[in-house]
């Protein structure tokens, strides 16, 4: 037992943003999974699904949303059915894999995170403006990844259009067309007996489109919640600075120029595809994914 705990501590410390994302969301699943069905041996399960979902789940009413502001946050992460956490986690897995390689694991929380918050914004404006909903408002609630997922994998097509993908039956796929099904399927449902869920997913879609093409003109939207989710490598560059002012014109010089190049590679990317690299290129591109 004691060789299997430092194992997993050991994985726990090596594990890269995208397996810590998809561990949270596990973890939280069968914490509550394995609480609610040992409880229910004797009759009075801690977590039952109702008690976990007025916790932990996104409410469409504002008022109600008053009285718990941090299922703005829960709901991105909570999961009740094995199957939605399945096929949440594995587009998280296959996009997120792709998103890491060309813009960086600190990028990939920003995205996850904001992409859930204006997913859970487009979910609650919904529920509050449009009549359909009038009957569901203080009982509607929002759970689940996908609106964050839907966010990296959008701007990773956003990035990537003609990136591929193998799917079974189908073969090779380009990220463009796959993620033009599945924004058509969310967009026909939004009248449906799951219309929050898709509405959400269209606005973390949304967040994924227009974080690429504000990166592409040199804002990054993510740059503060870096800052927040890396705080320890921020104070790092601050002690590194103090001590080498010297050197300060130099570093931003070279920095800009590392910028201008990223920016080059990925036009490139984006016009001619992955392929079109030199060797060179790629081994830039590479190196750059490790330093975000």
């Amino acid at each position: 037992m004691a060789g299997i705990l430092s194992n997993i501590r050991y994985q726990i410390r090596t594990a890269d943003t995208l397996q810590r994302l998809i561990g949270f969301n596990v973890l939280l699943f069968a914490v509550l999974r394995i609480g609610h069905a040992f409880s229910g041996l004797f009759l009075h399960p801690v977590w039952s699904e109702m008690s976990v979902m007025h916790w932990l789940a996104l409410p469409a009413s504002f008022i109600s949303l008053l009285h718990k502001p941090w299922t703005l946050m829960s709901y991105m992460f909570l999961h009740w059915d094995f199957m939605h956490l399945l096929y949440n986690m594995l587009m998280l897995f296959w996009f997120g894999q792709i998103f890491k390689e060309y813009l960086g694991e600190k990028k990939l929380v920003g995205t996850y995170l904001l992409g859930g918050l204006l997913g859970a914004f487009a979910f609650m404006a919904a529920f509050n403006f449009f009549p359909l909903f009038d009957v569901q408002r203080q009982t509607a609630l929002a759970l689940g990844a996908s609106a964050s997922v839907l966010a990296i994998a959008v701007a990773t097509a956003t990035l990537l259009p003609d990136y591929q993908l193998s799917l079974l039956l189908f073969g090779p796929v380009r990220l463009k067309w796959i993620i033009l099904v599945i924004l058509f399927l969310d967009l026909i449902s939004i009248s449906s007996s799951n219309a929050g869920g898709h509405i959400a997913h269209l606005g973390g879609a949304a967040f994924g489109y227009f974080y690429i093409l504000m990166l592409r003109r040199g804002t990054d939207l993510t740059a503060w919640l870096q800052r927040l989710t890396f705080p320890g490598e921020k104070s790092r560059l601050k002690t590194v600075y103090r001590s080498q002012r010297s050197s300060d014109d130099r570093f931003v010089s070279d920095k800009k120029h590392r910028e201008e190049r990223l920016d080059a590679i990925l036009d490139k990317i984006s016009k001619s595809g992955y392929e079109s690299l030199t060797k060179d290129e790629r081994d830039f591109l590479f190196n750059a994914s490790k330093d975000n």
